[in-house]
């Protein structure tokens, strides 16, 4: 056996509580699909063997995420490393962010994967944080939730990046919370017989939220008894409209209310003032712009 797939085949006892077994079984699977049956380039170079120091850099200004996951990585392979910047804080270019210290060639093998994470993480934190700290401006109750248009596979990765940048990662998974959408509604025959097929289906732990496509069935929703009122490509206009006659009527504190359907920066902060209390957006997770980072590796 190679001693790429030697480093493959270890299984390190998890260090880091806070990353759950499955998502260290992810990381692995993540690192065989990059390394298949070797690093032939490490491997060729013969001179690569010994100890060294690998230090991961900003190449610029990003609100840092991922370095959990590095440590795991780091952990599921022996590696000692030094945490030099906290996740959810400002990095600035050229500034060191982790230091990972082993056997050179285990550290080029983790190389790419342990950027990528970072990379991609930082720059969805980075994206949040700019919403959530746009639209908390005009409305400092707002909440800026993710969706679940993720990447398959990456999608705890990408929660969890929301997260750091003070956004809400919203549902993980289709059994998180009743969510009743309008192809739901239309097969079943209205919004009312969905909410209420959904109460009766359900503990009362469970949150029943229900897309509406007219002011009319927002409102039906909220009289069958729902708890969330989705607001699918609503204009701002007409939230402020259908926030008036929700109160007119004194159901406005009877539910939250959330606005969808194209939410960017462009347009989230004339959102956050229309009177909703949650902003869905999946651009948090499909529209980012990664982050830099790079690494380099100097033998001892």
């Amino acid at each position: 056996m190679c001693e790429i797939q030697a480093i493959l085949g270890v299984r390190i006892m998890r260090k880091l509580n806070r990353v759950p077994p499955e998502i260290i079984e992810r990381l692995e699977d993540f690192l065989k699909e990059d390394v298949r049956s070797g690093d032939i380039t490490t491997d060729a170079m013969e001179p690569l063997r010994g100890e060294a120091t690998a230090t991961i850099f900003s190449k610029g200004k990003s609100i840092l995420a991922g370095i959990e996951e590095v440590v795991a990585i780091a952990e599921m392979h022996d590696l000692s490393c030094e945490v030099l910047a906290f996740e959810g804080n400002w990095v600035e270019p050229r500034q060191a962010v982790i230091r990972i210290h082993g056997p050179v060639k285990t550290l080029l093998v983790i190389e790419r994967l342990s950027l990528n994470i970072i990379q991609r993480m930082s720059g969805i934190a980075t994206k949040t944080y700019n919403m959530v700290t746009k639209c908390r401006a005009v409305n400092p109750d707002i909440i800026i939730a993710a969706t679940r248009k993720t990447t398959p596979g990456f999608r705890y990765f990408e929660k969890r990046a929301v997260k750091i940048g003070g956004g809400d990662p919203h549902r993980y998974a289709l059994d998180d919370m009743i969510l009743i959408k309008n192809n739901h509604v239309d097969a079943v025959g209205g919004v009312t017989k969905a909410v209420q097929m959904a109460k009766r289906a359900v503990s009362f732990s469970k949150k029943i939220s229900c897309e509406a496509r007219s002011m009319e069935e927002g409102l039906e929703a909220i009289i069958a008894g729902a708890d969330i009122i989705l607001l699918d490509n609503f204009t701002p206009d007409d939230i402020k409209r259908f926030v008036q006659d929700l109160k007119k009527k004194n159901l406005r504190e009877k539910v939250l209310l959330e606005a969808s359907g194209g939410m960017d920066e462009d347009n989230i902060v004339e959102y956050a003032s229309s009177g909703v209390d949650i902003i869905s957006s999946g651009a948090l997770t499909h529209s980012y712009k990664a982050a830099d980072f790079n690494m380099r590796v100097i033998l001892d």
